[in-house]
């Protein structure tokens, strides 16, 4: 099939590489043409493990090409996806004015028969609205339909190759033939529904996902209270087919680009219909104070942060991705900042840009995880990257100038550091802790 990607973002632009790999001729559109021209030229502006790969590919088949045009694209296409960025406003909703500006072009350009379909996370009843504007554009016969995405940064290739499901919301049985004929070789989980439930579907799951991950925090707070080992209780869960094992880590809460924005949206959505999603915003507010909780270990270590050093591994939301949009890096290095701390940041490839958004003369971005550590008081562990997990702690030991050692994801072991005098805090795991005192009684927290 033809097909014309509208937006080159995150959504964008692996769906429309992963779909041209199937075989389709896949236009991908974006207004930016400096973004263009990097596409074009071979080069990627995110970064996601394989995606260049793929690009150069596909490219080369001529399956794949990038454009400015979209009207060009438009009229080629059988089949538009709409994946433009709806971020949040100031007070939580979804902010829909380039999904209505695309759709408005999409309506003046369309010549024939076209299927419109939105992958973009949008408000229930939005795609209606697509339809009426477009609608308001043209004479030409059409159909909109809502195809929800459902990406990991990190494994966003996997996931849009090989789905867990594909849903498609439509009223039109010729756009369903066609969706479900797109989207066939990639699983035969295919769930066919109105267009609200679709829009539904995507924002319910991220917040039941986003409620699992606040969930396991807050069980992991009181297991530091009663003395429990929360991934032992994790794993005991995850065992129960009901609950499954995915998103039951302990941490310092999520971030990125999806579970804060589409909590946010779906709680501005129900409060438009007169429901209080009280659940929703407990989930909010406990993953908002989950990342504070460094803040208050270091506190109670060093007492005052003014004039300390303080090291921070990770600054990306996740691991595989260079997305640092609400990631807990971000308010715990302020936070550190606004207390008189100097901050010595390393990330493996998110620091460009967490560097364009946070930039203080008491923070230094290094080149290396030694460099961040070197000299420091206390280390902070916020991101989850193998190299940090590879490296000997009694080499790590040598390199700060107090053991204290901050895991915000977990991601060291008793044994790794029964060898060591680290003061070392972890989630949930007071277990460990014990474990350890009992070898370094004076040092451990």
């Amino acid at each position: 099939m033809k097909l014309a990607v509208i937006g080159t973002g995150y959504v964008g632009l692996v769906s429309g590489v992963c779909f041209a790999h199937q075989g389709n001729e896949v236009v991908c559109v974006d207004k930016v043409s400096e973004k263009i021209e990097m596409l074009r030229g071979g080069e990627v502006p995110i970064y996601e493990p394989g995606l260049k790969e793929l690009i150069q590919t596909n490219t080369a088949a001529g399956r794949l090409r990038f454009t400015t045009d979209l009207a060009d694209a438009v009229r080629l296409a059988d089949i538009v996806i709409l994946a433009v960025g709806t971020p949040s406003l100031p007070n939580g909703e979804a902010d829909l004015s380039y999904i209505k500006q695309a759709a408005r072009e999409i309506g003046e350009a369309l010549k024939g028969y076209t299927i419109i379909v939105t992958k973009s996370t949008v408000p229930v009843g939005t795609n209606e609205k697509i339809g009426a504007i477009i609608a308001d554009c043209t004479e030409q016969p059409f159909a909109v339909a809502s195809v929800p995405e459902f990406l990991r940064e990190g494994s966003a290739i996997q996931d849009t190759l090989h789905p867990d499901r594909i849903v498609i919301g439509t009223s039109s049985d010729l756009a369903r033939e066609q969706l479900t004929a797109l989207h066939a070789p990639l699983t035969s989980n295919i769930l066919v529904t109105d267009i609200r439930s679709a829009e539904m579907i995507k924002y319910a799951s991220n917040a039941f996902l986003a409620t699992k991950i606040s969930f396991i925090n807050e069980i992991a707070n009181i297991c530091e209270k009663v003395g429990a080992d929360v991934t032992k209780v994790a794993e005991g869960m995850g065992y129960d087919n009901r609950i499954g094992r995915s998103f039951l880590k302990a941490g310092i809460g999520y971030g990125g680009s999806c579970f804060p924005k589409d909590t946010q949206a779906l709680i501005q959505i129900a409060g438009h219909v007169d429901y209080e999603f009280k659940l929703l915003k407990s989930v909010v507010e406990v993953n908002q104070d989950q990342r504070y909780n460094v803040i208050r270990k270091l506190e109670a270590i060093l007492d005052n942060l003014k004039d300390t050093t303080v090291a921070i591994w990770g600054l990306a939301f996740k691991p595989e991705t260079d997305d640092v949009r609400d990631a807990p890096a971000m308010e715990i290095i302020q936070a550190l900042l606004d207390r008189g701390a100097l901050v010595k940041a390393y990330d493996p490839i998110a620091t460009a840009n967490f560097s364009r958004t946070l930039a203080h003369p008491n923070l230094e971005y290094c080149a290396s995880k030694e460099e961040a550590a070197c000299g420091a008081d206390a280390l902070c562990l916020l991101t989850e990257w193998k190299e940090f997990a590879e490296i000997p702690l009694p080499e790590l030991e040598r390199l700060l100038r107090k053991p204290i050692l901050i895991d915000g994801r977990n991601v060291f072991r008793e044994e790794e550091l029964s060898q060591t005098s680290f003061i070392y805090y972890s989630v949930g795991r007071p277990s460990l802790s014990q474990g350890v005192r009992e070898q370094n009684p004076v040092l451990l927290f």
